[in-house]
């Protein structure tokens, strides 16, 4: 879609604007808060930053920040995700905006969370404050994460059955094996290797490459690519 020209602001109008007082309601302040995935050893792990400074000074934390006052909300999360994680180009999508009145104790924090999924290779330099923790075995969170990362995962279990999402977290070419681990990585528990296989075939979404993998200490399998 293009985007719209800037209005022309009457002067009426313009000059309500230059006088309006911008203190007579309190400003919230703005943050995003990034829950980035990725499969590694077909484990599903979420990258934390411990906090050095208070509040929560020592405590683990979802990668966030506050938005600037020229910052779209889109452009912070993905300044916090080329920050915290290096990353640049992938799957990002806005989860969901939080904002309980004492969700922060230092002031009024309103915080709209994402999530990004990530394929592996694709991490680049991590900042030294930042570790990727199986989501399984997260230690306690700062403020309100745990609950945003509870309902990125819900998030992203809901929409695999009908949104082809897994395949974010796998590289262009793939096996039928690679995306099972990542079905049953997201879900928590095993799937019927046969069904799995059959459903994901009929799917439409799969293409073969006529390609095997290669390095393995048993029978190669065929690869794939997602049909976008």
């Amino acid at each position: 879609m293009k985007p719209s020209s800037p209005r022309k602001i009457p002067k009426e109008e313009r000059k309500f604007l230059d006088t309006y007082d911008v203190t007579q309601f309190e400003r919230p302040s703005v943050t995003v808060d990034v829950v980035i995935l990725t499969l590694r050893e077909g484990r599903l792990e979420v990258l934390l930053v411990k906090r050095a400074e208070y509040p929560f000074r020592g405590f683990w934390s979802l990668p966030g920040g506050f938005v600037g006052m020229r910052e779209s909300l889109d452009a912070a999360a993905a300044r916090v995700l080329c920050e915290k994680g290096g990353l640049e180009g992938v799957y990002l999508e806005q989860l969901y905006t939080f904002g309980a009145p004492e969700r922060d104790p230092r002031t009024r924090v309103l915080s709209v969370a994402y999530y990004a999924l990530v394929e592996a290779s694709k991490i680049g330099k991590l900042a030294q404050d930042s570790v990727f923790f199986e989501v399984g075995k997260v230690p306690q969170l700062a403020f309100d994460h745990a609950e945003i990362l509870e309902m990125a995962l819900s998030r992203i279990r809901g929409k695999l059955e009908y949104v082809p999402i897994g395949f974010e977290l796998l590289p262009e070419r793939f096996t039928l094996r690679g995306l099972q681990e990542v079905h049953e990585a997201i879900l928590g528990r095993r799937l019927n290797k046969d069904s799995f296989r059959r459903k994901m075939l009929v799917s439409g979404m799969l293409r073969p490459t006529g390609e095997l993998e290669t390095g393995t200490d048993f029978r190669p399998a065929e690869l794939y690519v997602f049909k976008r």
